[in-house]
């Protein structure tokens, strides 16, 4: 029996790195979309948001029912429990990839991103993608290193959402209200993206130690 269980598990978290795997080509296309001024990419990451969200309701309902049916204790419980947030998370993650792919369809087929935005922007997209790289890893082989060292790539996000802020705020800026609010959404949407990640692999660190971290004051003990 107790056999049965853990192959459910297991399924579990290949669910969860699924999960995973689609937003991260999400979040990718979005970029693309945006920095190509591609309608038709945006729509494919639109319509491609449904498969994540079925995945989050199916890993729900199936963690819900393990814990309710088999009363796991320790690391099981920890795993189904943190796979509740991790699967929201996740379902968040591609949320802001459509508000991404979005900004792009609204615009097309002219640019969204202004010239000296766009390297902003691009950088914003790659710290995105080389987070949910980690992020896989993390979430699929439970490397506590890899995932402390994603907290230092979220800084990297913060700053160049500084940057971007920089760069609107400028008295040089020549692109009017709308453009300036289309690249005050995406610096948030960015951000949000990677600070996900970073709740991702706090979740992570907790199912390993039972530990759960607190950026602002080491750690809080469950």
């Amino acid at each position: 029996m107790r056999d049965i269980f853990h192959d459910e598990l297991d399924d579990i978290g290949s669910g969860v790195v699924e999960m995973t795997r689609l937003v991260t080509s999400a979040m990718e296309q979005a970029t693309g979309s945006l920095m190509d001024a591609d309608p038709r990419r945006a729509e494919r990451v639109i319509a491609g948001d449904a498969r994540i969200d079925s995945l989050r309701r199916d890993l729900e309902d199936r963690s819900f029912k393990m814990i309710a049916q088999q009363a796991p204790v320790a690391t099981d419980l920890r795993v189904l429990v943190a796979t509740l947030h991790l699967v929201a998370d996740l379902e968040r993650m591609g949320d802001l990839a459509i508000h991404v792919a979005k900004i792009a369809r609204l615009r097309a087929p002219e640019f969204a991103v202004p010239d000296e935005a766009r390297d902003v922007i691009a950088q914003m997209g790659e710290v995105a993608a080389s987070l949910m790289l980690k992020v896989a890893d993390v979430v699929d082989g439970r490397d506590i290193s890899l995932a402390q060292a994603i907290e230092a790539e979220d800084d990297s996000m913060d700053a160049l959402r500084r940057k971007l802020f920089t760069l609107v705020l400028s008295p040089r800026w020549s692109h009017g209200t709308e453009s300036a609010i289309d690249l005050t959404l995406l610096g948030r949407y960015y951000e949000r993206f990677a600070d996900h990640a970073v709740a991702i692999a706090r979740r992570v660190i907790f199912i390993v130690t039972g530990v759960y971290p607190d950026r602002a004051n080491g750690v809080a003990q469950f």
